[in-house]
C-alpha cells in the first residue's frame, strides 16, 4: 500500500521536532526498523525497542515498565484508541478522525460497540490535551464524546517533504512510462482501499465521463489509476468495473513509494478524491502541490482543508463528480485557476508550524522550567516526554 495514514505522521512530527528542539530528551518507544525509517535525528533522540504492540496487553505492560524506568514527564499517543491509559505520567493524543465509531462499528453488536465507545470516551477524558488534525475533527470529538473544546487544539497535518521537490522531469516520467507502462492521459485516485472513499462511485463516474468524452470526441484514450493498498479484500471494485464496463480503462497499481507516487500526482489530469468522511484528507493537498487540478467532496473536513483550489461536489451524486471533473478536463482557463489556487493552498500548512504547536502544549502540560524528555512509540499509539529535575 501507499505511505498513508499514522505512519507518515509519526515520521514528520518525529523530523520536524528533531529540526526545532535540541534541548529536551526525546525517547522513541517502537520498533528500531520504524524508527530508522524517520532518518537521521539529534543526540536527544533515543530508541527504546518495544516489539510488542502497545494495545496488546503483554505490550502494553512493558510499554508501562518502560516509562516508569525511563521516568518520563509526558506520553504522546498519536492516534486515537480506545485502551485505558493506566500512564505513570500524562498524556497528550493525537485524534486523527472518528471513523471507527461512524462506520466500522456498525459490523459490531451493540453490546461491543457500546464497551468500545465508553472506553474511547475514558481515554479521551484522560489525556491532558487532544491534538485534533481539523476543526471538523474536533468537532466531531465534542459532540460525540462530550469533551470540553477548550481542551481540544487544532493542529493540522502537512505534506510530507518529499512531495515539495518540485515537477516530475522527463526521465521520471519515463520511468513510470516503462515500470508501469503508463503513456496515456489519466484520472487519478490515490489513498486507502476502503468503503468510505467511495471508489465505487469514483468507477462509476468515470465510466459516465467516458461516454460523454466520446460522444464529443475529446481523450477518448483517458484512463482511471487507482492507486492504493490491496484489492484482495474489496471485490465489489472489480465487479463494478466490469459493470461499468471500463475493463480496459481502470487499472489498479496497488503498492506505490513517495518517490513514484509524485511523479503519478505530477502527471495526473485529474486528481479525483470524493471521499464520505475524511478526518483531514491529506491527498489532495499532494495533488495541489504538484499543479493537478482537484475534484474532492463538500463534506467532513475537505472543504477546510482544500479552501477555495478545489472543485468541491456531492460525492454521493455520481453525475455530479462526472460533470465536474469533465468541466476541470475541457476548461483550461478553470484548470490554471485551480493550478495557481492549489500551490498556495498546499503552501499554508507546515509541519513546523503544526509542530511549534505541539511543542508548546508539551510545554503547559510537563510545566516546570529546564530540559525536559518526551518518549514516543514511533511504530504504534503511543508516545513518550521526560523532563529532568
Amino acid at each position: 500500500m501507499t505511505e498513508f495514514g499514522v505512519g507518515t505522521y509519526i515520521r514528520n512530527v518525529v523530523r520536524a521536532l528533531g529540526r526545532l528542539d535540541h534541548d529536551n530528551e526525546y525517547f522513541l518507544v517502537g520498533s528500531p526498523a520504524r524508527v530508522q525509517e524517520i532518518g537521521p535525528l539529534p543526540p536527544n533522540f533515543q530508541t527504546v525497542p518495544l516489539l510488542e504492540r502497545d494495545t496488546e496487553p503483554k505490550g502494553y505492560l512493558e510499554f508501562r515498565k518502560i516509562l516508569n524506568r525511563l521516568g518520563c514527564d509526558l506520553v504522546h499517543i498519536p492516534q486515537l484508541f480506545w485502551l485505558p491509559r493506566a500512564l505513570p505520567c500524562p498524556y497528550v493524543m493525537t485524534v486523527h478522525d472518528v471513523l471507527e465509531h461512524l462506520y466500522r462499528a456498525r459490523d459490531h453488536s451493540g453490546l461491543r460497540r457500546s464497551l468500545h465507545f465508553h472506553l474511547t470516551r475514558r481515554v479521551l477524558k484522560g489525556a491532558a490535551r487532544i491534538f485534533a488534525v481539523s476543526q471538523f475533527t474536533k468537532s466531531e470529538i465534542e459532540k460525540l464524546f462530550g469533551i470540553a473544546p477548550e481542551r481540544i487544539e487544532v493542529v493540522y497535518n502537512a505534506i510530507d517533504e518529499r512531495f515539495l521537490r518540485g515537477h516530475a522531469t522527463d526521465a521520471e516520467r519515463q520511468l513510470i512510462a516503462e515500470r508501469y507502462l503508463v503513456s496515456y492521459p489519466f484520472l487519478l485516485y490515490a489513498g486507502r482501499i476502503s468503503p468510505h472513499k467511495n471508489l465505487n462511485r469514483i468507477i462509476e463516474a468515470f465510466s459516465a465521463l467516458k461516454t460523454e468524452l466520446e460522444k464529443e470526441r475529446k481523450s477518448e484514450d483517458l484512463k482511471l489509476i487507482i492507486i492504493g493498498d490491496d484489492l484482495s479484500g474489496h471485490p465489489d471494485l472489480r465487479r463494478t468495473v466490469v459493470k461499468s464496463a471500463v475493463q480496459n480503462d481502470v487499472r489498479f497499481l496497488g503498492f506505490v513509494p513517495i518517490e513514484v507516487l509524485r511523479i503519478f500526482y505530477d502527471a495526473a489530469k485529474v486528481f479525483v478524491f470524493p471521499s464520505l468522511y475524511e478526518g483531514f484528507g491529506l491527498p489532495p493537498l499532494e495533488a495541489m502541490a504538484h499543479g493537478t487540478p482537484v475534484v474532492t467532496s463538500n463534506t467532513s473536513s475537505l472543504p477546510e482543508v482544500t479552501g477555495n483550489a478545489a472543485v468541491l461536489v456531492n460525492p454521493e451524486n455520481v453525475f455530479e463528480i462526472m460533470r465536474a471533473v469533465h468541466r476541470v478536463l475541457v476548461d483550461q482557463s478553470l484548470r490554471e485557476k485551480l493550478k495557481q489556487r492549489g500551490y498556495e493552498q498546499s503552501n499554508r500548512f507546515s509541519w513546523d508550524d503544526s509542530v511549534r504547536r505541539i511543542l508548546s502544549a508539551y510545554e503547559q502540560v510537563a510545566g516546570g522550567t529546564g530540559n525536559r524528555s518526551l518518549a514516543t512509540d514511533a511504530s504504534g499509539p503511543a508516545g513518550v516526554h521526560r523532563m529532568p529535575a
